[in-house]
């Protein structure tokens, strides 16, 4: 069965995307990966194509569609051909810097920021993980006073997914220390504020082309104004979009699934040993015929909830539960992708060798999977 989720409207887009990743995104992916950052130009290109910031407005020079289907479509052509660095990129900038923005933005800021992240020109990041806070975001030591009519923010942020290039940064601090979880609120930190500076590119086991990083406040001092939204609201605004953010990482999952399925289907049916290709062995089908089974299962439910996110229906529970099992299924996929190709699995001019390699994050950001598992549990125990 194949995914009923889009429309003609979809397909016609479907062809400018292809158009992009295969000018633009394929002959770079080396490059990328060598020198550990994707390069500017290739967010210019996609925003000169309209493939960025989908949702923004028509007056702060955005395209202002609310359908969520146009970017999983992005993701499918993006998984295609195993750019998952750049995958995470562009779902940081559009599944969560933006959608901070335009949730709690005020008319002011949205002027000043959103029309950048069409073009290309602003590329976001948002620092939450600390040294010693990853999941547990009540523990973060980060602050923010404010004097006057500058709040003063001092502290350290790392695993900063686009931390080298971010033009602009939703910062996650605490503000009252005493007010529990109404204690923290969001900040924006734009490039080139004094105090505010990026640590070392951080060596990942993969990933490699996407640029994550430490950064670090040193009585960094931004207006009163850039503060996002309400003082003391951070924690509540978190909650309102981690729905999207795991959505996300679970379409990610199941495309870069969908996909490395497919280099290996290809290469059983090619390769061959004892006289028959490898794929008609019985043993190795079966495991195939489960793993296609699983696959097609789990894009029913995505599609599912990518339909109840358009609704505005999506809860955090069932976002929780399609970023847990498709990151689970995802990594199924991708070790038998590898065994079934061999010794050729393990070299990197195999892209199977590559997503083994960068799907392992996909089960610890967004929230571990052992955290989706407590948050499907309590909801599981609600009488």
């Amino acid at each position: 069965m194949e995914s009923e989720l889009f429309d003609k409207d979809h397909e016609l887009f479907r062809d400018s995307v292809r158009g992009f990743v295969d000018k633009c995104v394929v002959p770079n992916l080396e490059k990328w990966d060598a020198d550990r950052l994707i390069d500017r130009e290739t967010w210019l290109a996609a925003g000169r194509l309209g493939l960025l910031g989908l949702t923004v407005p028509e007056e702060f020079g955005g395209p202002g569609e609310t359908d969520y289907r146009y970017r999983v479509v992005i993701q499918e052509e993006i998984a295609r051909v195993g750019a998952s660095a750049l995958q995470s990129g562009f779902s940081t900038n559009d599944d969560i810097v933006l959608n901070y923005l335009l949730r709690h933005a005020d008319h002011e800021q949205k002027r000043r920021w959103l029309p950048g992240f069409v073009t290309g020109q602003t590329i976001g990041a948002i620092a939450m993980s600390e040294p010693a806070a990853g999941s547990d975001l009540r523990a973060i030591t980060t602050t923010a006073v404010l004097d006057g009519d500058e709040w003063i923010i001092n502290g350290a942020k790392t695993f900063i997914t686009s931390g080298i290039l971010a033009d602009l940064v939703i910062v996650f601090a605490k503000t009252d220390p005493e007010a529990g979880s109404k204690g923290f609120s969001l900040f924006v930190v734009e490039d080139g504020t004094e105090g505010f500076t990026r640590g070392r590119k951080l060596d990942k086991v993969g990933l490699h082309a996407q640029d994550t990083a430490e950064l670090f406040f040193d009585n960094v001092r931004i207006p009163r104004e850039n503060l996002l939204g309400e003082r003391g609201a951070g924690f509540a605004y978190l909650m309102q979009s981690l729905p999207l953010e795991r959505l996300g990482i679970g379409i990610a999952a199941q495309v870069s699934a969908e996909a490395v399925f497919g280099w290996t289907m290809d290469y059983v049916r090619e390769r061959t040993a004892f006289g028959k290709r490898i794929g008609d062995f019985q043993g190795m089908g079966f495991d195939l015929a489960k793993l296609r089974t699983a696959i097609e299962v789990s894009r029913a439910y995505i599609d599912r909830c990518v339909r109840e996110y358009n609704q505005g229906t999506l809860t955090a529970v069932d976002a929780s539960k399609a970023k847990l099992w498709a990151t689970e299924l995802q990594g199924q996929v991708v070790d038998a992708g590898v065994q079934y190709h061999g010794g050729y699995g393990y070299m990197m001019e195999y892209p199977v060798a590559k997503a083994y390699l960068d799907h392992r994050i996909q089960r610890i950001y967004g929230g571990t999977n052992e955290i989706m598992k407590e948050i499907i549990h309590r909801d599981l125990m609600k009488a």
